[in-house]
């Protein structure tokens, strides 16, 4: 039933993210309310395009909510597979579990470490054109040409 319901949901978010959709919905919204006059935009006439977009809003919402967490998993997944492959901190896998507080802690302890590593990187390269100034004092001035 699961497998039945990703294939359906899959196949859906795919159909009604096109522009061929779009195009049938507006196609749908001038119908209905060129149609108005023919019913004396009678209530019922109303009735009837807030009920579908109503239904269709109702149902659109499970599937898009379900897509979306079909994906975040994925990124999930293949985001821990990078970081446990490389020289990456293991203490990043799964932080997607971890509280609004843990997440907050995490995200000060990189900003603190970006701070630091940009202050040794400013560091770097104050040290290199310091170097460069000083290998550019010590050059003896280049000899001019005696003319012949």
């Amino acid at each position: 039933m699961e497998k039945l319901f990703a294939k359906f949901a899959n196949a859906t978010s795919r159909v009604t993210g096109s522009p061929q959709a779009f195009l049938v919905c507006v196609a749908a919204v001038l119908i209905w309310a060129a149609s108005g006059p023919i019913f004396k935009f009678s209530e019922t006439w109303q009735l009837v395009i807030n009920t579908g977009t109503t239904i269709i809003t109702f149902l659109m919402v499970f599937l898009i909510q379900n897509t979306q967490n079909r994906d975040s998993l994925a990124i999930q997944t293949k985001l821990d597979e990078l970081i446990r492959a490389s020289d990456a901190e293991d203490e990043f896998m799964g932080i997607e579990k971890l509280t609004d507080k843990q997440l907050d802690a995490l995200h000060a302890k990189c900003q603190r470490m970006s701070d630091n590593s940009q202050r040794l990187l400013d560091q770097a390269t104050q040290e290199r054109k310091s170097r460069e100034a000083t290998k550019r004092k010590a050059k003896p001035a280049p000899r001019a040409r005696a003319k012949a």
